[in-house]
């Protein structure tokens, strides 16, 4: 299976534009991932074809152990992926191709020198230009699967940091929308999505938060596109790598008069 489309790439590190439907590593739950070896006879993950290309970058970073169905552990390789990127968001994924790059990047999202900037479409006309989001998310009460920065949550509530601006509000057959540009500041699961839900705009496309009323735009998943991302590749080499718009996102940009 090929490589994503690669929109940066030095001795240090690839910046990857992730397409839809890819994810990122397994996390060993599913039940093809139990039954079977790391890879094998589940969906392919960005892991698994980084390893096909550079077997050499197997090892780097921090590999997950995981448990198996039948109560087994298993080691799941994330070769150099320092963050990750939803099954269903696209756009720029940073990978390390060394050890001493996956540890200098890591530290650079600890202290929170990564800048990231989104493109969410949201439902509703967004009140304010621009805003921060600044609500801990804990788990969701209701569903295993998902995370919430509402009253309920249950477990550790972690801190999250979310800024967004409005780039263009529309109206598409009668219906508003708002497109976003977001900037999260943490690097919470599923952030941006909880975020935009617990001020009352769900992005759409996203069923799991809340948007249900089916395709719209052209989205059958989530509209969110992880833009840009800037960050040292090496001490003193500030990288910025833009990720270019999928297919769903230009048409719905078109739709929207343009940016």
């Amino acid at each position: 299976m090929k490589l994503p489309e690669i929109t940066y790439e030095d001795e240090n590190v690839f910046v990857f534009n992730k397409p839809a439907g890819l994810m990122v590593h397994g996390d060993g739950r599913s039940p093809k991932e139990s039954e079977a070896p790391y890879g094998a006879g589940a969906q392919k993950t960005l892991a698994d074809i980084l390893i096909e290309h550079y077997p050499e970058m197997k090892e780097v970073g921090e590999p997950m152990r995981a448990k198996t169905g039948a109560g087994a552990e298993k080691i799941i390789y994330r070769p150099g992926i320092v963050h990750r990127l939803d099954k269903d968001t696209t756009g720029a994924l940073v990978v390390a191709k060394n050890e001493k790059t996956f540890q200098f990047l890591k530290k650079q999202f600890q202290e929170r020198a990564v800048i990231k900037k989104y493109l969410a479409i949201v439902r509703g006309s967004v009140k304010d230009e621009s805003g921060l989001i600044s609500r801990p998310i804990g788990r969701s009460r209701s569903d295993f699967r998902k995370w919430s920065a509402q009253r309920g949550a249950r477990g550790e509530m972690r801190e999250a940091v979310t800024e967004y601006k409005v780039v263009k509000r529309f109206l598409k057959d009668g219906e508003k929308f708002t497109l976003l540009e977001v900037f999260p500041k943490t690097g919470r699961t599923h952030q941006i999505r909880v975020h935009l839900k617990a001020i009352n705009y769900p992005i759409i496309g996203d069923k799991l938060y809340g948007d249900s009323r089916g395709e719209v735009l052209g989205f059958n998943r989530p509209a969110l596109h992880a833009a840009l991302v800037s960050f040292e590749s090496a001490p003193g080499r500030r990288v910025l790598a833009e990720a270019p718009l999928p297919e769903d996102f230009q048409k719905a940009v078109a739709n929207a008069g343009g940016l």
